[in-house]
């Protein structure tokens, strides 16, 4: 399992996923999908995101309702923004779909 914050149009969002990076295309299709086409992704390691999200973590893991590929761990781009310091998020990976498209 990894985890990503993804900085999109939108504001901030954390993400679980089971693929082992972000630029997976099946991955990248479901946000896509979902209306994240162009964003700035950061690994989070799952220690951490287990620190800070606590027992909401552990809920979104048996989340149900959500794939094992993409599961929603933070939608509050505020709650997320604070919880983390830039110095404890990964290299940054790049995406946007290409021109015209």
């Amino acid at each position: 399992m990894k985890v990503f914050m993804l900085f999109t149009g939108s504001g901030p969002i954390v993400i679980l996923t089971s693929h082992d990076s972000i630029d997976n295309p099946e991955l990248l299709g479901k946000l896509t999908a979902k209306g994240i086409g162009k964003f700035l992704a950061f690994e989070i390691s799952i220690d951490l995101a287990k620190e800070r999200y606590g027992a909401h973590f552990d809920l979104v893991c048996q989340d149900l309702s959500e794939t094992d590929d993409l599961r929603m761990l933070d939608y509050n781009g505020e709650r997320a923004w604070r919880l983390f310091q830039f110095s404890e998020l990964g290299e940054e990976s790049r995406h946007e779909p290409p021109p015209g498209t």
